[in-house]
């Protein structure tokens, strides 16, 4: 398996709108278990194919404390949504920071799995959540998008920050930012 590098915001290549997968083969599932490699490396709960720059629509994600529960989500659709739920979300593709996002309760998706065989499933909580924030990656959106404008701006000059002072080879002169 293979770690793959995850873009970073405000990389205009996690803009891009997804394809829909157009066979589940050998190189998908190569593809999904370097995806989970990556994602349990970066200490993540999700990660969509387009943030490791591969635009087709596949997720995958672990919410599970021991990473005892990987799930994958092929050509994944949000069919229901239901209730309001805010809470604390970050992402790989925006480090170390963190902020609130109202997202649905609970959503009814349906996808094919690695093998491609179609399900559905009624998801709640944090897996909820974990895959709105996915599928949200798949059309080109991010949660920052959710957040007003200066919250954004602040976002992104943190992070071209981090990213010049790593260049220069003094990462982590500056804090983390903090669970709102």
């Amino acid at each position: 398996m293979t770690r793959l590098t995850i873009l970073e915001y405000p990389d205009p290549r996690l803009r891009t709108r997804a394809a829909p997968v157009t066979a589940v083969d050998a190189a998908l599932r190569e593809l999904i278990d370097d995806m989970f490699e990556t994602m349990y490396a970066a200490k993540g709960i999700g990660l969509a194919a387009t943030q490791v720059n591969v635009h087709r629509r596949l997720l995958v994600t672990d919410v599970s404390e021991g990473h005892t529960d990987p799930r994958v989500f092929v050509n994944p659709e949000i069919l229901a949504r239901d209730g309001k739920a805010v809470g604390q979300e970050g992402c790989l593709s925006v480090p170390g920071y963190f902020d609130e996002v109202e997202r649905a309760e609970r959503i009814h998706v349906r996808a094919l799995d690695r093998n491609g065989k179609t399900f559905e499933a009624d998801l709640e909580g944090l897996l909820a959540v974990c895959v709105q924030h996915e599928v949200d990656h798949l059309n080109g959106r991010l949660f920052v998008d959710y957040l007003s404008d200066l919250k954004r701006q602040r976002v992104r000059k943190k992070i071209e920050k981090e990213r010049r002072l790593r260049a220069e080879g003094r990462a982590g002169e500056t804090s983390r930012a903090p669970a709102i």
